[in-house]
């Protein structure tokens, strides 16, 4: 588990504040939602992003 950049972070965090219902814990799903979200052109940074918040809308589940 590495660590995230700052930009990866706040990203992450915005669009979880503003577009809660955008998201779930399905990677697939959330990598579309943040394409279509965001002016981010790299695949690279989309899916890091993508992974950060698919891994807080699982930590948010109750077990």
């Amino acid at each position: 588990m590495a660590i995230k950049p700052a930009y990866v972070k706040k990203t992450g965090t915005l669009l979880l504040e503003r577009y809660p219902d955008a998201f779930t814990t399905d990677f697939e799903q959330n990598k579309d939602s943040v394409e279509k979200l965001t002016t981010v052109e790299s695949k690279g940074v989309r899916n890091r992003i993508a992974g950060y918040v698919t891994r807080k809308k699982s930590a948010q589940v109750p077990a």
